[in-house]
């Protein structure tokens, strides 16, 4: 009987652009003014990404366009998640709260959102696109990331 392992690889889709957005704005804030510089409908999903931990969690905006074939999505990079420690004194306990950052792509950690833009094999203008980003007001630059670079591009298969 043969054997027929399946690997990450073989389910590799690299058919999107991605693109990082650094901005100190919330997550919605940003949708917002997508939606209007870019012409989207990009909504907030029900559901975080949370695979990597079960406590950190990341926000994710998503549109389809039918028309166009595409598909976007908003994705937080990075997430605080309070830890708690417990240190014994000589008389008593004393609860220390810190909070540890999780990265989506820990290969880009400075970043705070990636903008993921399926285009079903059709043609995307990320310059123009990027253009229309780095106008937005708080929005400190933004740039194409070369996704057959990532090591964690697995992070990004979520459909």
């Amino acid at each position: 009987m043969a054997l027929h392992k399946l690997l990450v690889d073989d389910y590799e889709d690299l058919n999107y652009s991605l693109l990082a957005v650094h901005c100190e704005m919330e997550d919605y804030r940003l949708a917002y003014f997508l939606n209007q510089n870019l012409k989207t409908q990009l909504s907030r999903t029900k559901e975080n990404l949370d695979f990597l931990t079960s406590l950190a969690t990341f926000s994710i905006f998503e549109w389809s366009n039918s028309q166009l074939q595409t598909n976007w999505h908003l994705i937080k990079n990075n997430c605080l998640v309070e830890k708690n420690a417990v240190s014994k004194g000589l008389f008593l306990e004393i609860n220390d709260k810190s909070w540890v950052k999780h990265s989506l792509i820990p290969e880009h950690s400075s970043v705070d959102y990636f903008l993921k833009i399926n285009n079903g094999g059709g043609f995307i203008n990320e310059r123009e696109i990027l253009n229309k980003i780095q106008k937005i007001p708080k929005v400190s630059t933004a740039y194409s990331i070369e996704v057959s670079q990532l090591k964690s591009k697995e992070h990004l298969i979520f459909n």
